[in-house]
């Protein structure tokens, strides 16, 4: 059970939508919560709490639902949007597969950001989100390491140990009972630690770029 004063809970909202396919059919309106995560048995006064607007996909809002008795706010987020990260799961997929297959960190960001930011602001900007997956798909090695061991944290060993272009779709489903405690985006944590392994591998470090 969360304790009292827990504040803010992220829950997840199975759905086969994508981002645009979410926002299209206003997907929160269909957004449910049975029952309250912190009184399973009942008992409390949970009820529904609005929505929340996230600025990517364009559009995009968040069904929530509050309990007084533990001053809990719950939201369900859909499982085609990162967690406590602008955007898709696919579209974050997709830049930190763009940087394991470019030759250095910058070339995949000036491919990536070259009209929306100068090249520092753009390397940061995939730099955080490479570190982010190679987090997660460390912590998910280690919650599965039947299904993962000796995998590399890297996008594209994972599509290539699950047979998919979706992968971080599929740990989502494939991890679903725990979320609460994988770290973000993939799960709904905060932060983390990797339970086996460090979070960044000898190979591809994610740091300074050689010069040109």
């Amino acid at each position: 059970m969360t304790p009292p004063g827990h504040g803010r809970v992220q829950l997840r909202y199975k759905t086969g939508l994508t981002g645009e396919q979410y926002v299209t059919a206003q997907g929160w309106r269909d957004a449910t919560l049975v029952r309250c995560p912190n009184h399973p048995g009942g008992g409390c006064s949970l009820a529904r709490h609005g929505t929340y607007a996230r600025k990517t996909p364009p559009g995009t809002r968040i069904a929530r639902w509050y309990c007084p008795e533990s001053h809990t706010t719950f939201s369900l987020l859909p499982d085609c949007l990162a967690a406590r990260l602008p955007g898709t799961l696919a579209e974050l997929e997709d830049a930190v597969v763009t940087a394991e297959r470019f030759p250095s960190v910058a070339a995949a960001a000036a491919t990536l950001r070259s009209s929306r930011s100068e090249p520092p602001g753009a390397m940061r900007w995939l730099r955080r989100r490479i570190r982010l997956v190679r987090r997660a798909l460390s912590a998910v090695r280690g919650l599965l390491p039947e299904r993962f061991a000796g995998c590399p944290p890297t996008i594209l060993a994972f599509r290539d140990r699950l047979g998919t272009d979706a992968a971080l779709a599929w740990l989502r489903e494939m991890a679903a009972p725990q979320l609460r405690s994988l770290p973000m985006p993939l799960g709904y944590a905060r932060h983390a630690a990797a339970p086996d392994h460090p979070v960044l591998p000898r190979q591809q470090r994610v740091g300074h770029d050689p010069p040109v």
